[in-house]
């Protein structure tokens, strides 16, 4: 393990250790803190979380844009902040932080029987909304994660996970996607955030208006069990309680190849994230590269 990886386990294992036991004000105004001295040394966080922005809100000008950017991360640390602290809250607590439209989309899905894939960008707080499920709902789900570096790093958010009622399967190494399938022709529930490609066998959408890539997994997935596909949204707003939406299911077309019915389901999951993106743009915690423009190492090379 490098220095830097220790460094970076080091800080996270302090924050799940320090953060959690700090009252709610006071993790709320150091979140705010740490988030505005980020924004205000214009990193190449900052300054990525500002060109997806501009895609996001055409016209925006420079002004706008550092606005949203300093948003942006305030949210963001908001997300650490709570995450932090979600070990530590009480079941009550997390049922009151949560409140989320249409609901009875995936209550009455779950009911049928056949599974439910939830579908989610990088908005908000994801984990608080999983936390949710698990207690408010009393729904257990499985989902994947990214494998972080340092393998002590990757550990603890899986663990952290757990510790919230979650199943958590490693993003590589090809057996989560046979698991997955398991637990949904089970009747189960998957949750997978959807928003960022991590594999080489992404599907092409358009998105604002230009080219990205979004993992297939959910479309196959409700292809191969027959599975609802509910894409979800959140979104924060001044009160201490998180906002989402379960936007109405994702249809499997009645024809076509299996290629051309996930580029078709992933594309409309696409057009719901877009859709809440745009109307909370500063909650979409997009500090990496997205479009594929972005992504061309030609003109990574001439930048």
């Amino acid at each position: 393990m490098s220095v830097q990886e220790r460094l970076t386990d080091a800080l996270y294992g302090v924050g799940w250790a320090t953060v959690r036991k700090l009252p709610e004000p006071v993790a709320v105004r150091l979140g705010r803190s740490i988030a505005d001295l980020a924004w205000k040394r214009r990193g190449k966080g900052v300054l990525r979380l500002e060109a997806n922005y501009a895609r996001v809100v055409p016209g925006a000008g420079p002004e706008r844009l550092a606005e949203l950017s300093r948003a942006g991360m305030r949210s963001y640390l908001r997300y650490w902040m709570e995450s932090f602290r979600l070990p530590a809250w009480s079941r009550e607590r997390i049922a009151g932080g949560v409140e989320i439209k249409d609901i009875h989309r995936l209550t009455d899905g779950m009911a049928a029987g056949k599974g439910v894939v939830l579908a989610l960008p990088h908005l908000a707080n994801w984990d608080l909304a999983g936390a949710w499920a698990t207690t408010g709902l009393g729904i257990p789900f499985t989902t994947v994660a990214e494998r972080l570096k340092p393998e002590t790093l990757y550990d603890r958010f899986v663990a952290y996970r757990e510790g919230l009622g979650m199943e958590v399967l490693p993003h590589s190494g090809g057996s989560a996607f046979g698991t997955l399938a398991r637990r949904l022709r089970g009747g189960g529930l998957v949750c997978l955030v959807a928003d960022r490609d991590l594999s080489a066998s992404g599907v092409e959408v358009d998105f604002f208006g230009e080219s990205a890539r979004m993992p297939a997994g959910p479309a196959l997935l409700a292809q191969q069990t027959g599975a609802l596909l509910l894409p979800v949204t959140l979104w924060y707003d001044d009160s201490p309680v998180m906002r989402g939406r379960v936007h109405p299911p994702v249809g499997i077309p009645e024809s076509g190849t299996r290629a051309e019915k996930t580029s078709v389901m992933t594309q409309a999951l696409a057009d719901a994230f877009a859709t809440g993106i745009a109307e909370h743009p500063e909650d979409w915690h997009m500090l990496q590269r997205l479009w594929l423009e972005d992504l061309d190492p030609a003109r990574e090379a001439t930048a």
